[in-house]
C-alpha cells in the first residue's frame, strides 16, 4: 500500500480516532501519517487531522484522519467530529485497563452521531510494552467479534500493525463503497465523495470530504 500523489485521488474518506486521553490516538496518527513518534506526546486540545493518500488496487484513496482529545471537556465537539465519518478507529491502551472498560460507553457516542454502516476498528494500542499489559487479548478480540468490530493490537512506537490498522479499515471502506457503486443505477443519483460516480473530482471540488455508506 504506497503513497500516491497528495492532489490526485479518486475518493476521500473520513476517519475519527476516538477513545480515552493518552492511549495513543496522536502518536496512531503521526505513524501513519508522517511516520513519526512523539514521547513527549501532550494531549491534543480540540481537533486536528492529518491526511494521508493511498493506493487500493487502481484507485488513489485520501484518509482523511480526525484526532481529538479524549478528555471530557472536550466532547462538546463531537456532532461535528463524528459527521461524514466512514470509518473509526476506538483506541484503548492495552496496560491500562481503565481505558477498555469504557469502550462501550465510547461505541454507544460512536453509533449516536455517525452513520450505522461506518467501518469500526478497535485498537489495543502500546503493545511493545507487553509487561505491563492488563487487558487480555483474547477478551478484547472477543468484545469485537460480539459487537462487529475489526481488531488489531498496535505500537505506534515500534510501528507494529499501525500500517495494517489503518489499511485493513480503508479496505473495508472502499468495499462497501465499491459495492454501493455495482448496485447503484447508472444515474446521477450516488454522489461519492466530491464526484459523480464514474467522474474524476474538479479542481474546484477537491476539498469535499464525505463519502456516504
Amino acid at each position: 500500500m504506497g503513497n500516491g500523489n497528495e492532489e490526485d485521488y479518486n475518493f476521500v474518506f473520513k476517519v475519527v480516532l476516538i477513545g480515552e486521553s493518552g492511549v495513543g490516538k496522536t502518536n496512531l496518527l503521526s505513524r501513519f501519517t508522517r511516520n513519526e513518534f512523539s514521547h513527549d506526546s501532550r494531549t491534543t486540545i480540540g481537533v486536528e487531522f492529518s491526511t494521508r493518500t493511498v493506493m487500493l488496487g487502481t484507485a488513489a484513496v485520501k484518509a482523511q484522519i480526525w484526532d481529538t482529545a479524549g478528555l471530557e471537556r472536550y466532547r462538546a465537539i463531537t456532532s461535528a467530529y463524528y459527521r461524514g465519518a466512514v470509518g473509526a478507529l476506538l483506541v484503548f491502551d492495552l496496560t491500562k485497563h481503565q481505558t477498555y472498560a469504557v469502550v462501550e460507553r465510547w461505541l454507544k457516542e460512536l453509533y449516536d452521531h455517525a452513520e450505522a454502516t461506518i467501518v469500526v476498528m478497535l485498537v489495543g494500542n502500546k503493545s511493545d510494552l507487553s509487561q505491563a499489559r492488563e487487558v487480555p487479548t483474547e477478551e478484547a478480540r472477543m468484545f469485537a467479534e460480539n459487537n462487529g468490530l475489526l481488531f488489531l493490537e498496535t505500537s505506534a512506537l515500534d510501528s507494529t500493525n499501525v500500517e495494517l490498522a489503518f489499511e485493513t479499515v480503508l479496505k473495508e471502506i472502499f468495499a462497501k463503497v465499491s459495492k454501493q457503486r455495482q448496485n447503484s443505477t447508472r444515474t446521477n443519483a450516488i454522489t461519492l465523495g466530491s464526484a459523480q460516480a464514474g467522474q474524476e473530482p474538479g479542481p474546484s471540488e477537491k476539498r469535499a470530504c464525505c463519502i456516504s455508506l
